[in-house]
């Protein structure tokens, strides 16, 4: 969420963030509610003082013993003059009392309004961000490795998992539905050595290892910046207000929402493994072959809760950004990283650099990984705060990366480590997790 203080001193900005990152927003309207919302209160204000010293008045007048009372008989007025100036206050109080509650009921429809619009406002992005309409137009920063070239005809993941017995999607699928799937065997050990590896090197690094919900409250989904915008793609159990994360960095994220934390415990570098549920909404018919877009994944994310400070934030980010590409050249794989443009950021995101793996499948770099940084998008939302050394209180700013993806970085690990007789080798890396084994191969060979 924004600050709405921003959002008056700028409303351009703010308008041309929406159109650069194809999100619909009423920034005009969200003004005008605004002057509303702040004229009820400055009326409610007044309302509430003339009460208060109707109150008082009232009280002066029906007590005998006042200074004022005494006075007043003493200047000669009778009883029946008092009690008459006693029930013009009380009629004027009651009048207060009625045009207040009016008012209240106005104001709970004029904030459920603002709250609403607020929630739509998007986050303006980098002035280094490209302008682009989606991914097409992300704008490549560098390389690293170089695609493999096959002496013989390759095979793709899937023909590769099925042949070697690691993966079964017709029974996937007759359980679930479409974009689902069985790891087997040998799948199940592989997809369990990458997430062991990125979770033990981001241990490594100072990352605090969490176990989080993966069931969360929708409050905590529209605190992330998950909802209202990305409602569609979340599978609800509304029966209980529940949602399935689509990552852990929600829970992570949120894990300190609605507290104050003093600025020597920052930042706060946490890493969790989950797994992860997306309806892929909006996706038919789009990359539905394999273990590229499917329904559920595990996902070790890492999360940076830090102070609100640009370069600070910016430092992070390339830290998070480091640690997976390390991870990715600790699997020998090539990658490139991009600079995500307008139109593919999400709503929050100020800056987001992506880590696309080479697929030789699809005969191009597929997206394995993202680096966002938020500044205090999420904060806000969150009531996610601190103390800073002036004893100020101030939003934090978060960062979250995908330190590995399982399925999905099957794909360029499995195809780019085939052999000519349909067998795998398994990056140095990950034989500890295998029990030293060089090759996966199919049974009896």
């Amino acid at each position: 969420m924004l600050d709405i203080k921003l959002i008056r001193q700028e409303p351009d900005r703010i308008k041309q963030a929406a159109t650069d990152k194809r999100i619909t927003c009423d920034v005009d309207r969200l003004l005008e509610v605004d002057r509303q919302r702040i004229e009820i209160q400055q009326r409610l204000e007044a309302l509430s003082t003339r009460s208060r010293e109707g109150g008082e008045q009232l009280a002066l007048y029906r007590n005998p013993k006042s200074d004022w009372h005494q006075r007043a008989v003493e200047s000669g007025m009778t009883k029946e003059q008092i009690a008459g100036q006693a029930r013009q206050v009380q009629e004027e109080l009651n009048a207060v009392k009625a045009e207040r509650k009016e008012l209240e009921e106005q104001e709970k429809a004029v904030l459920a309004e603002f709250d609403a619009l607020m929630l739509l406002m998007p986050q303006p992005s980098a002035d280094d961000v490209p302008v682009g309409e989606d991914d097409t137009q992300n704008v490549e920063l560098r390389r690293m490795g170089e695609p493999r070239s096959f002496d013989f005809e390759p095979k793709d993941h899937v023909e590769l998992a099925v042949g070697l017995g690691l993966l079964d999607i017709e029974r996937g699928v007759r359980l679930a539905g479409t974009r689902n799937y069985i790891l087997r065997g040998d799948g199940v050990l592989l997809h369990q050595a990458v997430l062991r590896l990125a979770q033990e090197m981001m241990i490594e690094r100072g990352f605090c290892p969490m176990l989080v919900p993966v069931l969360v409250r929708e409050e905590v989904m529209y605190g992330t910046g998950y909802f209202p915008v990305g409602r569609d793609q979340a599978y609800l159990c509304e029966r209980d207000n529940l949602s399935l994360v689509g990552t852990a960095e929600v829970p992570l994220t949120a894990c300190h929402g609605e507290e104050i934390l003093e600025e020597e415990e920052l930042p706060l570098k946490m890493v969790a493994q989950s797994t992860c549920f997306r309806r892929e909404a909006g996706a038919a018919g789009k990359d539905t072959y394999g273990l590229y877009r499917i329904h559920l994944f595990d996902k070790v994310e890492q999360v940076i809760v830090c102070r609100n400070d640009e370069e600070v934030s910016q430092e992070h980010h390339q830290e998070i950004l480091r640690n997976a590409e390390d991870v990715v050249q600790a699997l020998e794989l090539p990658y490139r990283v991009v600079n995500v443009c307008t139109g593919d950021l999400g709503q929050g995101q100020v800056q987001k650099y992506d880590i696309e793996t080479w697929m030789p499948s699809r005969n191009s770099y597929g997206e394995t990984h993202s680096a966002s940084r938020f500044h205090e998008f999420q904060a806000r939302r969150l009531k996610l705060r601190y103390r800073d050394r002036d004893r100020k209180v101030r939003f934090c700013h978060t960062l979250n990366n995908t330190v590995i993806a399982s399925p999905r970085i099957l794909i360029p690990l499995l195809e780019l480590n085939q052999n000519a007789d349909g067998s795998v080798t398994i990056p140095q890396a990950l034989r500890k997790y295998l029990g030293g084994r060089e090759r996966i191969e199919r049974a009896g060979d």
